[in-house]
């Protein structure tokens, strides 16, 4: 097992990539705490012990920093210094243009995708750093180096967590601390499986591997990431996202080159 006896926290791990990264990780053999805004973490946590490996849960707001402090304080005491460190909690769905964008809907996607991160990292950093090893993943989006349509606040905070990933490898890599970013493309969450079936089959054509990612595949990654194989991998930005990434043009994009075009 990759894992064994690590002790890992996951933000946003009540559903979607979180919650099976948490499963993925504890069959690696790792202690695993689950964070989230959502109560249902408390299933994530109860899966994992059903794995047979030690879980721990807390209720939390990853951008508030006293909330941060008092959640990873509450899973610290249970299962103790924390290893292993996965940022995937963000906001998704605030969707509009530039300018119908409200300043409090940009600010609110800020404070969890990007300072939710920092505020997380702050908190878990000092005993990665006495310890001489530690793996912190931040998950992104190729979002982060192609935009989104219609999701300026979402692009531009998940290309914020590139240069985090970057800052926290320069001053953290002698501590024996590796900080890495996923970018992930489109992936079988549960919000996924409800866009319409229209615009999912489109997505699914611009994809090279032609098919939808699985959470699990994401948990993998994460995985080998956190392991002592990944020891030199530092300051990466790693697609997972079937070949997406090699089609230049966003989703938006394109659909509206074909409409003008005819071809729609």
């Amino acid at each position: 097992m990759l894992l064994e006896g690590k002790v890992v926290l996951i933000s946003g791990a009540a559903r979607g990539i979180g919650r099976a990264s948490a499963l993925v990780l504890a069959r690696e053999g790792a202690d695993v705490g689950v964070a989230d805004i959502l109560p249902e973490v408390e299933e994530t946590a109860r899966a994992v012990a059903a794995l047979g490996r030690r879980a721990a849960w807390a209720v939390f707001d990853i951008s508030n920093p006293a909330e941060v402090a008092r959640g990873v304080g509450q899973i610290r005491e249970q299962l103790g210094d924390i290893d292993v460190l996965v940022n995937n909690a963000g906001i998704v769905a605030n969707i509009a243009r530039l300018e119908k964008m409200t300043h409090e809907a940009w600010q609110r996607e800020i404070s969890v995708n990007l300072s939710g991160a920092f505020n997380m990292i702050k908190e878990v950093i000092g005993p990665m750093v006495r310890n001489k090893w530690g793996r912190i993943i931040n998950i992104s989006s190729g979002a982060a180096t192609g935009g989104l349509h219609k999701q300026i606040g979402y692009a531009a905070s998940k290309a914020g967590l590139l240069g985090l990933t970057k800052t926290v490898t320069l001053e953290h890599a002698r501590d024996g601390i590796t900080c890495n970013a996923i970018l992930p493309g489109l992936i079988g969450t549960e919000l996924v499986q409800m866009m319409p079936e229209e615009i999912r089959e489109r997505a699914v054509a611009s994809i090279p591997a032609r098919r939808i990612g699985r959470t699990e595949e994401v948990g993998d990654l994460i995985a080998f990431l956190a392991s002592d194989r990944a020891a030199y991998i530092n300051g990466a930005e790693i697609r997972i996202d079937g070949g997406m990434g090699l089609n230049v043009g966003s989703l938006g994009s394109r659909r509206e080159m074909k409409e003008s075009t005819g071809d729609l």
